[in-house]
């Protein structure tokens, strides 16, 4: 057997691991091709559509007169500690790291940041401060059908005020932006409720523990996605899904549960602020709405209304399955965030939507009809012409058409596999005869067509053709 050895400073001699063993570990040591769960490659077509909407929301968050605002993607884990468990890792809900003495998160939304913003800027901007923000947001959580790890999402918030005017108008816009990403008002409904309805809910069972409510509004949030059957569980003792993974449940008893379920499936509300923002939807014409107490929102910072957006038509998964969609956004009112900072009064409301899960949706109902801008390719026959390439390659983007001068290495049948699969429009064969004659030869790969053009023609017949 063969083994290398390493001689030490006084003659003595260690054995290694054998030399093709070692070389036999080096080999199998890949990398996997796999992405870890809940996160995805985007292709050019869906990033087209989330262009889109990014685009749509800009422009009805201009017209309402909010301001644009980003902040960092990691925030010490203290300033958003509210979605931690008590461990000594905060390993559940964000992802976290130490650094130095202090652990920091990637956000899990874009309240907190904006409540730690807020704080901090506090003496400098206006009240109430009207902001917007899209921005990537991370949750260690399992994923799900339409329901990443990973995904991009839109906030609008007012931060300073009591009015409800400004909850109403949440709900307003967020319709708008909807039905200008191409929804109409049967696609979609503004589910509305209020905070104020569990309070009393949890008085009315003397029910007192943090970490018990916490877990309550938590399960109840997730009625949509489960069903009531599969939330009683989780109120109860707990709940083992169909991958085996547990949830914790509330230890609530029969009774308790049973006062839950009457009262949010009631259809009237006797709550004050709801009655209130109903009124406000008069005055604004929108009629979209359904309250609904069994809109809970799961985070432990609201105090008020709460909005969730539900789509009503059905959505389906890769494999054509119809899937329980859940909500593509939602908020509410939380006015003691800010004061977490400080003792700041700052009351605050806002709204959210999942860009990527609103995506994922619309690319189902909808045909966008993007137009995919792909290049006009120049052929290479000679090296040695490059700067007779590149004067024609000047002529087109000075046109700003899209243009390029193959980027690869090979021969002309190379040159057209590579045309063909970035679905380039036409391709431009420009060798020693044409440059000669001044003029190209344009193939038209649509239709197959081929054509001499002088080049000072080129870009009147190349729009022709995309």
């Amino acid at each position: 057997m063969v083994r290398a050895a390493v001689c030490g400073t006084e003659g003595r001699q260690f054995e290694s691991v054998p030399v093709y063993q070692k070389m036999e570990k080096e080999k199998k040591l890949k990398p996997p091709k796999e992405l870890p769960s809940g996160f995805e490659d985007r292709q050019e077509n869906e990033l087209l559509i989330r262009d889109f909407v990014i685009s749509k929301i800009k422009e009805v968050m201009i017209k309402y007169g909010f301001q644009y605002l980003e902040t960092p993607s990691f925030e010490y884990t203290e300033s958003i500690g509210k979605f931690l468990p008590d461990k000594d890792r905060p390993g559940e809900g964000v992802f976290s790291f130490k650094d130095e003495s202090k652990w920091l998160s990637l956000r899990y939304d874009l309240t907190a940041p904006l409540a730690r913003y807020v704080a901090k800027n506090f003496n400098e901007i206006p009240k109430p401060f009207k902001r917007y923000q899209l921005g990537t947001v991370w949750r260690n959580e399992k994923p799900g059908p339409g329901r990443y790890r990973e995904f991009l999402q839109f906030d609008a918030d007012y931060v300073g005020t009591k009015n409800l005017q400004a909850d109403a108008e949440l709900c307003v816009l967020i319709s708008e932006i909807l039905e200008k990403c191409g929804l109409d008002e049967n696609d979609y409904t503004v589910k509305i409720s209020s905070r104020k309805i569990t309070d009393k809910l949890f008085e009315k069972l003397k029910i007192k523990s943090k970490e018990k409510i916490s877990t309550t509004l938590r399960a109840l949030d997730k009625i949509e996605r489960l069903g009531w059957n599969e939330i009683k569980k989780i109120l109860g003792e707990g709940r083992k899904d169909k991958s085996g993974d547990y949830t914790k449940g509330a230890n609530l008893n029969g009774d308790q549960i049973k006062i839950i379920e009457n009262t949010l499936n009631s259809e009237k509300s006797d709550s004050e602020d709801i009655n209130e923002i109903v009124k406000l939807f008069e005055s604004y014409k929108f009629k979209n709405y359904k309250f609904d107490p069994s809109v809970i929102r799961g985070l432990e910072y609201y105090t008020g209304p709460v909005f969730e957006v539900n789509l009503n038509f059905d959505v389906k998964n890769s494999k054509g399955q119809t899937i329980q969609f859940g909500s593509i956004g939602g908020g509410g009112r939380y006015d003691n965030l800010v004061n977490n900072f400080g003792n700041l009064d700052c009351p605050a409301t806002g709204i959210s939507i999942g860009i990527d899960r609103l995506v994922f949706a619309l690319m189902q109902k909808k045909d966008f009809k993007l137009k995919t801008v792909r290049p006009i390719m120049i052929c290479v026959f000679d090296k040695n012409n490059i700067k007779k390439y590149v004067e024609i390659l000047s002529k087109l983007r000075s046109s700003n058409i899209s243009s390029e001068i193959y980027p690869g290495e090979g021969k002309l049948k190379k040159q057209m596999e590579y045309a063909n699969k970035i679905a380039s429009p036409c391709v431009i064969f420009y060798g020693d005869d044409e440059i000669k004659k001044s003029e190209v030869k344009l193939r038209n790969l649509k239709t197959g067509d081929e054509s001499s053009i002088k080049i000072e023609n080129l870009v009147n017949e190349i729009k022709k053709i995309i």
